[in-house]
């Protein structure tokens, strides 16, 4: 799994031995630092000491058999009777521990002032304190860990899907633009290799730029602007066209092949024959990092449609992905012409990442067209 850099020292195993022996340490010296009234400093960490094989062969088996084999796996009941046994073994450990080698090796370096009980229950308590934190502390990593392959599958899962929306658009927009390009081969138009040269610019821009996830906008309206006149050389004097572009373009980044659909849309609803005039505007202004883009079109308003067809459903999926929180998506139905506008918080540099911010303006859809 791609771990995160930060997160190297919590789960790479080349630090599993600089991990184990920092807790140990850090436990250790915390001890001694409570373990006041009897003794010195000093004397009480060499204590801890002695006393730390006893609690690394106490605590290891339980957290990397008992946890992993029992309770990881909804073995609960199996589970809890070895906790009790576990307390229970650390009780005995405890007892001959102290009994047999820590208070010999005590009195023969002098140390009388400390209980002789075998059964003395402050040895007792810190070893199970520190076999109940280090379970802790395993158990903790383990859920972080999973929470990172969920979040990593996540990712994985959502870039898939864009890279599968992504690649719905280049045969559904290629479709239209070859039949374009045929009609006009049909009749051996002198424009026939002038829209070709078109098209290849536009093929280049969906192989290649496309496979960013970031383009200039500039390089967007460009492949907008070439789509449009090869629609417009298709319809001729059938249709009127509006383009506008205003404010500050330059350097900025949007999702490839983003607002072509709408352009697209347009042009399917507002060609009809049943028109007497049909007419498309398209009207995109930058200002700051804030883009808005509106495109309208004429239609029959005896002829309502229930749906966009794929491009339009496309975009609102990749807008939902790439621009949680950050985009205005309104889609009308006003009769006898159709209106989408979607105002969009572009970036300024490739490497900036969108971010959701529950303070953002919430997403409004309507009217389906």
């Amino acid at each position: 799994m791609d771990m995160h850099q930060p997160n190297d020292f919590l789960f790479s195993s080349k630090y599993r031995v600089l991990r184990h022996m920092l807790f140990w340490a850090l436990q250790g010296l915390l001890i001694a630092f409570a373990w006041t009234g009897v003794n010195t400093f000093l004397q009480r960490l060499l204590f801890q000491l002695m006393w730390l094989p006893v609690a690394m062969l106490y605590c290891y088996p339980f957290v990397y058999w008992v946890l992993p084999k029992f309770l990881l796996k909804g073995s609960y009941v199996q589970f809890g009777v070895l906790v009790l046994l576990w307390v229970l073994t650390g009780w005995f450990v405890n007892y001959y521990f102290r009994l047999y080698i820590f208070i010999p090796v005590r009195e023969a370096m002098g140390i009388t002032n400390m209980s002789r009980n075998a059964g003395e229950q402050g040895t007792f308590f810190s070893l199970t304190a520190v076999w109940c934190f280090l379970s802790t502390v395993v158990l903790f990593k383990h859920w972080l860990k999973k929470q990172q392959e969920w979040l990593q599958a996540e990712k994985e899962k959502v870039t898939a899907e864009l890279k599968l929306l992504k690649a719905q658009v280049h045969p559904h927009f290629l479709f239209n633009t070859l039949n374009n390009i045929y009609s006009f081969s049909l009749t051996g138009s002198p424009k026939t290799p002038e829209l070709i040269l078109k098209l290849s610019s536009l093929l280049s821009y969906m192989l290649y730029d496309c496979k960013a996830e970031q383009v200039l906008l500039e390089k967007e309206i460009e492949v907008m602007k070439d789509y449009v006149d090869l629609e417009r050389e298709r319809y001729g004097n059938k249709i009127e066209i509006s383009w506008n572009i205003e404010g500050e373009v330059e350097d900025k980044y949007i999702s490839p092949l983003l607002l072509l659909p709408f352009l697209e849309n347009a042009f399917k609803h507002g060609t009809s024959e049943q028109l007497e005039k049909p007419w498309l505007s398209f009207d995109l202004l930058v200002k700051q990092n804030s883009m808005k883009c509106k495109v309208v079109n004429s239609k029959n308003e005896f002829l309502p449609v229930s749906n966009h067809g794929i491009g339009v459903e496309n975009v609102k999926k990749r807008l939902a992905f790439l621009y949680p929180g950050q985009y205005e998506l309104k889609i009308k139905d006003e009769g006898d012409f159709f209106v989408i506008s979607l105002l969009l918080e572009l970036m300024n540099n490739k490497l900036e990442q969108t971010a959701i911010s529950n303070e953002s303006k919430p997403v409004v859809e309507k009217a389906a067209l």
